[in-house]
């Protein structure tokens, strides 16, 4: 009977043991969150480049044409018309075609978009493109 106890008594020892076992406390240090965030920015920028080390963006393009002249006489004219943007005619064979600005976001392509519909109401539309964009310098220091 004595035997039966004291191996119950070790066993009840031993759980407060395993239970005490299973508590553990972690300090994390309030800066590890901090860096989560920025390397999930950082992550999120490096997403949106593209091979050649352009952004992933949109451009409007205001004309698709077969004569070279044509597209830059449009690319003069839109120099003139819109000059805080930046215009760029791309060859893609047979085709000239005439884009402008730089917008990382859809939205922002959205609103210039309705400025050059007033503009050339022949139509114009957003394209998918390889942009310029340079980060600002805080986002420069969170990819770093």
């Amino acid at each position: 009977m004595l035997q039966r106890l004291s191996i119950l008594f070790l066993l009840l020892i031993a759980g407060i043991f395993v239970n005490a076992a299973d508590t553990i406390l972690v300090k994390k240090d309030p800066r590890l969150d901090l860096l989560s965030v920025k390397q999930l920015q950082a992550n999120q920028r490096t997403a949106m480049l593209t091979p050649n080390g352009f952004y992933k963006g949109f451009r409007i393009q205001v004309l698709s044409t077969t004569k070279r002249d044509d597209a830059f006489k449009l690319k003069s004219e839109l120099l003139v018309k819109v000059p805080d943007q930046k215009t760029y005619i791309v060859f893609q064979s047979p085709s000239f075609k005439v884009r402008i600005g730089n917008f990382l976001k859809r939205e922002e392509a959205e609103k210039f978009k309705i400025i050059m519909n007033k503009l050339y109401p022949q139509g114009v539309y957003i394209v998918e493109d390889a942009i310029e964009y340079i980060p600002t310098e805080e986002e420069e220091v969170i990819t770093q």
